[in-house]
């Protein structure tokens, strides 16, 4: 697997790039697979593909705070991202992993190798609900996928120095909430983990036997997304 450690300018062009690196995959002749780090230095709102803006985000409080509310390709519902939040993306081809297809078996792929690269260093690391990852009875990471013709797209949210007071601040309730979360606000549901950064990206970089880095990124496919999509109003706030 290849590997890319590669945070762009802006929260767009950041999104823009996960589904770049799915839909390069899409193109290529033959599978790719590549595990891809990011973090957001400074707050941002990003929705679900299919969540309610209005319902899901604070928008007029996030527009006078300049926190920018934009939608990704997954699904899932809206988080706030931001320093102290590492993201991660993963491509992986169907190609080599035809047993994918089948969404729980995508989901708990990609968790239990999550896991297991963070057990040896948080104890108590559990996979609970549909795509979270949690220490005791709160989660730390929440997750969601994109599917293609030949790869998929896993990626999401490791929380190790964030402020969990923005979730309430900028979130407004879950609309979906699993059995686990016991109408908890976000601020009591959440958590950071005791890792830094760099301990994050070896533990997980171990995990998929990523080592080799993606030299050369599909910058133009970011930038036509950018133009296309994660800049424009009818896109972000479609719903």
């Amino acid at each position: 697997m290849l590997l890319l450690d590669l945070t762009l300018p802006t929260p767009d062009e950041n999104l823009a790039l996960d589904e770049a690196l799915l839909d390069a995959a899409e193109d290529a002749d033959t599978p790719v697979e590549v595990l891809r780090f990011w973090e957001a230095d400074r707050s941002v709102v990003v929705l679900g593909r299919s969540s309610k803006a209005a319902e899901e985000a604070q928008l007029e409080l996030c527009k006078n705070a300049g926190v920018p509310v934009l939608r990704r390709c997954s699904g899932g519902a809206a988080i706030v991202a931001g320093p102290g939040c590492l993201m991660y993306a993963v491509v992986l081809s169907y190609e080599l992993h035809p047993e994918l297809r089948a969404l729980d078996l995508a989901h708990r792929y990609v968790l239990s190798r999550l896991r297991e690269a963070l057990l040896p260093l948080v104890a108590g690391v559990q996979i609970r609900g549909t795509s979270d990852l949690t220490v005791g009875e709160s989660k730390f990471s929440g997750n969601s996928l994109r599917c293609k013709r030949s790869h998929l797209l896993y990626h999401g949210t490791l929380l190790y120095d964030f402020d969990v007071s923005l979730f309430d601040k900028y979130l407004g309730p879950a609309p979906r909430q699993p059995a686990y979360r016991k109408g908890r606000t976000h601020r009591q549901f959440v958590t950071n983990i005791p890792l830094s950064s760099a301990e994050m990206k070896q533990a997980v970089s171990s995990a998929f036997q990523a080592s080799r880095n993606l030299t050369r990124w599909p910058r133009e496919m970011v930038h036509h997304l950018v133009q296309e999509r994660y800049s424009e109003e009818s896109w972000n706030q479609r719903h």
